[in-house]
């Protein structure tokens, strides 16, 4: 049982190394999350109020809304993680970064609204 501790050791190291995410990951995040809050923005525009009456036909809208806002606050909190970074370990430099980020999705979802 010793003479596979070893073995079982370099093994587990290897397969417990640290790997590095791709380069584009944070860009092709971005955009994916991009396109979920467009596309959720989309349905809610299509979707009729008139439909309101039937329950059934809330589950749509309302995954729209869930989707929409889950993806809205992932993108703004991966956009103020890579403004801070620069900046360092600084609380305040993290909080004003969040802070333009915020400001950044409310200028785009001012533009998409119209």
């Amino acid at each position: 049982m010793s003479e596979m501790a070893p073995g079982l050791e370099g093994l587990l190291h290897k397969v417990l190394s640290p790997v590095e995410p791709p380069a584009d990951l944070g860009q092709r995040l971005e955009s994916t999350l991009m396109s979920l809050t467009e596309s959720a923005a989309e349905e809610l525009e299509a979707w009729e109020l008139s439909a309101m009456r039937d329950p059934r036909n809330w589950v749509r809208p309302a995954a729209a809304v869930v989707v929409g806002s889950s993806a809205g606050v992932a993108l703004v909190l991966l956009r103020a993680r890579q403004r801070a970074r620069p900046a360092g370990r600084d609380p305040l430099g993290a909080r004003s970064a969040a802070e333009r980020a915020v400001g950044d999705m409310r200028d785009r979802t001012r533009r998409l609204l119209g």
